[in-house]
Order: structure tokens, then sequence, then C-alpha cells
């Protein structure tokens, strides 16, 4: 989630950045169990304009939803455009109340919101993810390059395989964040799935990210 600079960073700085930079995610839970999560499909959220793909309306050849699944536990995420193969963990929420990502050493791990939807099930799962770290690019580097139709599959413990498509890309800046709009489900009855990074620039001030990447798709097949 860092810039990927020179300069020295004080002890303890990445803990804190990470923990600003999500804490955005709290915001869309707290709505879920207010239960404001029907979003109309398609509409787009204020972006910062860094990515031609944020706010495209829904392209009418994506192929047609699949039924959702029964719920299992995600245990690998795949993105074949990208060449991502990433282990999938369980995590909570950390102490300010947001999804607590791996740990930086973890660059390459997805996390998923264990209390939340299981990939696959009906509801929106969500999966968060390192952008960078102070020296690399993490497994979340480049899911902004995503576009409508691209396929991503989530290997589950039931040994099925939920292949979902991406049908929106969006960046949300933190000061007009709508965590309805973010983390809501488009569709009601529908299996989906969030990808959730940070965006935007990097603000060397606050040592944050200035928005959040949310990549969005939903169930259109499975395999074994």
């Amino acid at each position: 989630m860092y810039e990927n600079d020179d300069r020295e960073r004080p002890p303890g700085t990445g803990r804190l950045t990470m923990g600003v930079a999500w804490a955005l995610l709290l915001l869309g839970l707290w709505l879920w169990g207010r239960e404001m999560t029907d979003v109309r499909h398609g509409v787009s959220a204020p972006t910062t304009g860094d990515i031609a793909a944020v706010g495209r309306p829904p392209d009418p050849g994506l192929p047609p939803e699949h039924e959702p699944l029964n719920g299992a536990v995600p245990q690998r995420v795949d993105i074949p455009q990208l060449g991502v193969q990433a282990p999938v963990v369980a995590r909570g929420l950390d102490r300010l109340g947001a999804i607590d990502p791996p740990p930086f050493d973890q660059a390459g791990v997805v996390g998923w919101y264990g209390s939340g939807t299981r990939p696959g099930a009906v509801g929106t799962a969500l999966l968060v993810g390192h952008v960078d770290t102070k020296a690399r690019p993490a497994v979340f580097y480049k899911v902004s390059t995503l576009r409508p139709g691209a396929t991503i599959r989530v290997t589950r413990a039931d040994g099925k395989v939920a292949e979902f498509t991406v049908d929106d890309v969006r960046v949300v800046p933190r000061d007009h964040f709508d965590a309805q709009q973010a983390y809501g489900t488009r569709q009601s009855g529908r299996a989906e799935l969030r990808l959730i990074t940070c965006g935007g620039t990097f603000d060397r001030a606050s040592r944050t990210y200035t928005a959040n990447v949310i990549v969005s798709a939903y169930l259109t097949g499975t395999a074994t």
C-alpha cells in the first residue's frame, strides 16, 4: 500500500498507513448492518479520473449470471489476465474496525472477510489485498487495469471453482466515499465479488493513498 520510493520511513508507519487506508471499509460494513445494500446496477460513484474504465456502463455482451452456490471457504484466487495466483486467508476487523489485510510480509496473500459472504454464495464476498509495499508491487498491484469481461476464479474448500466476470472497476476517493455504492449488492439474489485495494495517488504528508480501487464481479460459472 506504499508508493515505491527511496525515502526512509519511521518504524510503525506502515501499520498506521494501512489502518487509515482500510478504515473506509468499516463504513461499508456498517451500512450493510442497516440494510442499505441494494444498489442500482451500473451507477457510478465519484472517481479520481485516473483509471479509464471507472464508471463504465455495464456491457450488454457480458455473460448471464450463474445460480449462487452453497457457501464454502475460499482457498485461492486466480486472475488469469494479470497472472495472479494467490492464496486466500480469512481476516477479521482490526482495532480501528476495518478489515485487517494480510501483513506486509505476506503481500502476495489475499484477505477474505471471513465473517461475511463466502465467494459463490448469494451476496457480496470481499477480497482485500495490498497494492504495494515499501519495496515492491503486491498482489493487487494491477487490479485497476482489469476491464469488464475479465475472469476471476476462486477455488473453494468444497473443490469447486467459482468463476466470476468483472462488470465494473471504480476508484472511490476518500472525500467522496459512498459505501452503499461501493460495497452493496448490485443485483438482489446474485453471487457477487469485490476486489479492494488502495488507489488514487500516494499522499506523502499523511502516508496514505487518496482512494480505493474497487473491482466488482458476479458469478457466471463453476468448474471442478
